[in-house]
């Protein structure tokens, strides 16, 4: 059920209840200018008095249906006393016609009219009128009451029917300010869990370019201190692996560097990817002396800055693993073009072992799920085959996606670093 306020009232609702006073004081008041009478004051005061006790004073007693009649019909006996008294009250009549299409529901109105109109042409003095004639005016009153009160009672329907619409479309004005709000709160929650998945995917980010470039190159420094605390004594070896040692740090330095600035790595800064991955294999071959092949199929062509990267690095993590864990005899890489792809294959001989039991509280275990999310952010794929004793094999699938005039451009900008 639509409530409805105060300024939803029309004008004829705040009208008809004391418009009967007016029909009572107009004909009351030429009435008594022309002739004092006591009576006529009387039943003037004794109308509006009624009328003020039952609708003005009591509104909501207008609302049952005995009250109502017992109204109309209390109003109507002092009407046709009124009317006795002096046809000018005849005036009178016409506020009831309006009071019956005001109060009385449905058919009850033009029973009310029809009560009214025979109160009128039957209070009216004169015994010697013929009865056709008082017919007559009494049909003539009913009609002209009833058009005039169903047109009432139409111009009423339609504002009823207006006010339940305007309170209605505030209703529903309400609802959308609402829903309006409630989808501002849910955008905020929304652009705040982007930033929040952003800082994320920020801070991933950022651990693997740590792990992979600085962890990687203090590691090879640690392994060789630790060659060379075993050979103080033989002073060429010594130099030599320190020499190594400088130049491994001195590589992790401007990794570390170009990491930062979210550049590409260096061995990618003069080389395309095949090149960068024998001059990888190499220098991990001198440095840990186990032998390390690099094959090339396909047709090689420059890819896209992010997919390169993401090779370079797998192969770099691979090699790291290698060089820690596997204990391998030799270790080969295979780089695949093809047409929509390019694969990259690392595979050792080492000891392997079971997938299951490695986890990521470990480097190994974090380097191969640094490896996993570099190869899907790519929406590629990635996959380890090994088992204890068999040897480990590492394969990353990621779309060939070709370089653009963009990577050009910023590799220039790199090499003025």
């Amino acid at each position: 059920m639509v409530a409805l306020t105060d300024l939803d009232v029309s004008r004829w609702d705040r009208a008809w209840p004391p418009l009967p006073y007016l029909f009572i004081l107009l004909p009351a008041a030429f009435a008594l200018l022309r002739d004092w009478r006591p009576e006529v004051l009387a039943l003037a005061l004794l109308a509006g008095a009624w009328h003020w006790f039952m609708v003005t004073s009591h509104p909501g007693w207008t609302e049952r249906p005995a009250v109502k009649i017992i109204y109309f019909v209390v109003m109507l006996a002092v009407i046709g006393a009124l009317v006795r008294t002096d046809t000018l009250f005849t005036v009178t009549g016409l506020g009831a016609f309006f009071q019956s299409f005001t109060l009385l529901p449905g058919r009850w109105a033009y029973a009310g009219v029809a009560a009214t109109a025979g109160v009128l042409v039957a209070a009216r003095p004169g015994l010697g009128r013929p009865l056709s004639e008082m017919l007559y005016s009494f049909l003539v009153a009913v009609l002209i009451a009833s058009t005039v009160g169903l047109l009432i009672r139409t111009v009423s329907d339609q504002n009823d029917n207006r006010k339940v619409m305007i309170a209605q479309l505030k209703e529903t004005g309400a609802k959308l300010a609402a829903l309006a709000e409630d989808n501002a709160i849910l955008q905020a929650q929304l652009l705040t869990r982007a930033r929040e998945a952003g800082a994320l995917g920020e801070r991933q980010r950022m651990a693997r370019e740590i792990h992979d470039t600085i962890a990687q190159g203090l590691t090879a420094v640690l392994t060789q201190l630790e060659a060379a605390d075993s050979m103080v004594e033989d002073v060429p070896a010594v130099r030599s692996r320190l020499n190594t040692v400088r130049t491994l740090a001195r590589d992790s330095l401007n990794e570390a560097r170009r990491s930062v600035q979210a550049l590409r790595p260096a061995p990618l800064d003069d080389a395309q990817l095949a090149a960068a991955l024998h001059d990888i294999a190499t220098k991990w071959s001198q440095t840990t002396g186990t032998p390390a092949s690099v094959s090339v199929t396909g047709d090689p062509r420059p890819l896209h800055v992010e997919v390169e990267i993401t090779l370079l690095r797998v192969a770099q993590e691979a090699l790291t693993n290698v060089g820690k864990h596997a204990s391998a005899t030799r270790v080969g890489l295979t780089l695949s073009y093809m047409e929509d792809v390019v694969a990259l294959d690392v595979r050792d001989d080492g000891s392997g072992f079971t997938p299951e039991a490695t986890g990521s509280s470990n480097a190994g275990g974090f380097g191969l799920i640094a490896m996993r999310q570099r190869v899907t952010r790519l929406a590629g794929a990635f996959a380890i085959e090994t088992a204890p004793g068999q040897g480990t094999g590492i394969s990353a699938t990621v779309p060939a996606i070709p370089a653009t005039s963009d990577s050009g451009s910023s590799n220039h900008s790199r090499n003025a670093l």
